[in-house]
């Protein structure tokens, strides 16, 4: 139905709490087009004449004709009176993990492009048929329960800069090419969506030929839900000393029959260890054996040690595998993925403390136990001149925790949890969305 195509471009700007501008990402395909052209047109009318539209293309580089597809899209935009950017991905691209790069690469380059326009948001054509194909990836990998049947929420947080909007996620892709037929406008085909290399590709022709359609109804709330209570079990049972140690209430530590705890648990153990991942199914399944069992040991697992004993369960990073990071005058750079370090004047050298030193002393003062401040304090980060070799000489620099699971990609379900572990490292909260209601609407 094409009246589907317009009704959820005016349900999503009725979302926002105030007018904004919007920017497009737009790559010449169905659905990106025909959001583009039903934002435009709802934007015709007086109840929306506040908004303002700007559009992005990509260009990958990844095949001879992008250039000019991209020109097109540009040209197309043009006609419509809407200001466009092409963004280009430029320099080596790597030969394995080209998908993932590409995505990562497109999302910093529209980041980019809004902050270019001014745009409040960023707004993708990502349809009920990208969900179904979303799901069913997740499920053959095992993911396609709990949290992963949620599948893509219809927000994003980029960056911890700029939210994504995905406003067509209940629109099917064969509603909008009848909306854009009935208007004459044509698009382009990626032939990469066909490309049986891809995983996508292959799940996406596996659906088609099957009638297959994952249930996705209730997971966004589902995963909400889910979240909110971990939020609270974190609140109510883990404390965070100075970014290197989590501690756990004795009662708490073993309840990993509690699918919301585990999540929640995993979420900062992935900080502790600067992953962006959580621990896989295996590792979790060992660990939760651990856990349970009640008795006093370490086990490590994802780069974190989990120190079990009478007093607590205590979360650290493994004294293995520490990098040596320079940075630059004035210049900010992640260290040992946990935490980001930005320079106060001169360069610096960051590499981990040798002996404990003042880390250790001040997660001794905190309560912890000694030998747990004594592992932890050996992980610290040490910062100093970078040309000073390690020398006691202080430098200055601002020290921030990096939440490896929720700084890049932040799902908008997953935000109420993501606060709690932000404020429990020493952070503020991310960003709220510039829409009502996002982490329940269009997300099943």
């Amino acid at each position: 139905m094409p009246e589907a195509v317009i009704a959820a471009a005016t349900r999503f700007l009725k979302s926002f709490a105030r007018p904004g501008r919007i920017l497009v990402a737009i790559s010449g395909g169905s659905d990106s087009k025909g959001l583009l052209v039903a934002l435009h047109a709802a934007l015709g009318t007086a109840e929306f004449n506040e908004f303002s539209l700007v559009a992005c293309t990509i260009d990958h580089a990844l095949r001879p004709e992008s250039a000019d597809e991209a020109a097109a899209v540009g040209a197309f935009c043009a006609a419509l009176g809407i200001p466009h950017l092409i963004g280009h991905w430029q320099g080596d691209k790597p030969l394995a993990g080209i998908q993932a790069a590409a995505r990562r690469k497109r999302y910093d380059l529209l980041a980019e492009a809004a902050a270019t326009f001014g745009a409040d948001c960023i707004v993708t054509g990502h349809t009920r048929d990208d969900q179904h194909e979303t799901i069913a990836m997740r499920e053959t990998r095992d993911e396609g329960q709990g949290p992963g049947r949620a599948g893509m929420a219809a927000a994003m947080l980029y960056g911890r800069r700029v939210w994504v909007l995905r406003p067509f996620l209940e629109v099917r892709r064969a509603d909008i090419r009848l909306f854009l037929e009935a208007r004459g406008i044509g698009w382009l085909d990626d032939p990469s969506n066909e490309n049986p290399l891809f995983e996508r590709a292959r799940v996406r022709a596996g659906l088609a030929s099957s009638g297959y359609a994952p249930s996705f109804d209730r997971g966004g709330r589902e995963r909400a839900a889910s979240s909110a209570r971990a939020a609270a079990l974190l609140g109510g049972h883990l404390r965070v000393h100075e970014g290197l140690v989590a501690e756990v209430a004795p009662a708490q530590a073993g309840r990993m029959d509690d699918p919301d705890w585990r999540r929640a648990l995993m979420s900062v153990s992935a900080v502790i260890g600067g992953r962006e991942r959580l621990p896989g199914r295996a590792t979790i399944e060992r660990l939760s054996g651990f856990l349970q069992s009640g008795e006093a040991g370490r086990m490590t697992a994802g780069r974190v040690v989990f120190d079990r004993r009478r007093s607590g369960l205590y979360l650290y990073r493994e004294p293995r595998n520490l990098p040596v990071l320079r940075i630059g005058a004035g210049e900010t750079g992640t260290w040992d993925g946990r935490f980001n370090i930005t320079s106060i004047g001169t360069a610096l050298t960051i590499g981990a403390e040798a002996e404990g030193g003042s880390w250790r002393q001040r997660l001794i003062a905190a309560g912890l136990p000694q030998g747990v401040a004594k592992r932890a304090s050996l992980v610290a980060p040490r910062i100093a001149p970078a040309d000073a070799s390690f020398s006691p000489v202080a430098a200055e620099a601002k020290v921030e925790c990096r939440i490896g699971p929720y700084d890049t990609f932040l799902p908008g379900f997953d935000t109420s949890m993501a606060d709690v572990v932000a404020l429990l490292f020493g952070r503020d909260r991310y960003p709220a969305p510039p829409v009502d209601d996002v982490l329940t609407e269009m997300a099943g």
